[in-house]
């Protein structure tokens, strides 16, 4: 019997290329764009239902958090003018073109949302524009998941199905987190609801990312990535139960429990990114499912 061969690429060499994308730029790009997004939802919400502090606080974070990721984004491209280039064509066809439309007319909307809640002027201009604001909201939030498994990383394209979904709750998480953090403790019920709800949906989320990937999971419990998860389940839960028991009361624990959600989004996004490198890198993580779907296919 000829033992079955360990696979080998050539000289050990990666199937594909890794993404030549910034960690910090293109990790923090999701989670900014995340928290924006999701932000410009609570923020509607606290508007209509009463509460002004706290929908001011998330117009001002989500404007701050837009801005960043734009300016993250624009880093990692080199220049402003690439970003410029690709508000000249919409393709509805690339997740790239469709983000760059997506982020230009989504940061008008949030800085004017913000502008009028600040200065206490055009009452009717900012909430329009608050409305706007959260009708985009969600897509900006998620977006980025599918620009990612548009590309050929195995760890991003195998999960194309969940990816959003795991995107949508993280953000969900940082938004609660931030409205925890920046708002009163009197306001803050639907931030502790959000908390409750966005963590559930995270952990099952990243579950079911797991399954769908099969063996090229092991590059999301392994490594930098598997450390970042980790540690990002274990905010994500400490900061939901802070928030559920104790931020109705104590306004430390209330930003304790905010600043858990935050990071624990933060790690999350950071790790599938890390993730995706290391599956791009390996490349037993790109041949071994393409067998098993031609083995699958033949039988």
């Amino acid at each position: 019997m000829v033992p079955r061969p360990d696979f080998e690429s050539y000289y050990g060499k990666p199937v594909i290329k890794a993404p030549a994308w910034s960690a910090r730029d293109i990790a923090g790009y999701f989670f900014l764009g995340g928290l924006a997004g999701a932000g410009s939802v609570l923020a509607a919400g606290a508007h209509a239902t009463g509460r002004p502090t706290t929908a001011k606080a998330m117009k001002l974070s989500s404007l701050g958090a837009v801005s960043l990721s734009t300016a993250a984004l624009i880093h990692d491209l080199g220049k402003p003018s690439r970003f410029a280039n690709m508000l000249r064509v919409l393709k509805p066809t690339s997740p790239m073109s469709v983000g760059s439309w997506l982020l230009a007319t989504y940061g008008p909307a949030a800085g004017t949302a913000a502008l009028c809640a600040t200065t206490g002027r055009l009452p009717r201009t900012g909430a329009a524009a608050t409305a706007g604001a959260a009708a985009l909201g969600p897509a900006l939030a998620s977006y980025t998941a599918v620009l990612a498994a548009d590309t050929a990383v195995p760890a991003w394209h195998g999960a194309h199905r969940e990816l959003p979904y795991l995107f949508a709750a993280s953000a969900t998480a940082a938004a609660a987190g931030m409205a925890l953090t920046l708002g009163p403790t009197r306001e803050n019920s639907p931030a502790r609801c959000a908390a409750v709800l966005a963590a559930a949906a995270d952990a099952a989320a990243e579950r079911a990312v797991e399954r769908r990937l099969g063996p090229v999971a092991e590059t999301l419990r392994t490594g930098r990535a598997g450390t970042l998860l980790r540690a990002a389940q274990v905010l994500t839960a400490a900061g939901a139960a802070g928030a559920a028991l104790l931020s109705r009361r104590s306004r430390t624990a209330s930003v304790a429990s905010g600043l858990a959600l935050l990071a624990g989004s933060a790690c999350t996004r950071f790790g599938v990114f890390a993730a995706g490198i290391a599956s791009a890198d390996d490349p037993r993580y790109t041949v071994g499912p393409q067998r098993e779907r031609l083995s699958a296919a033949g039988g």
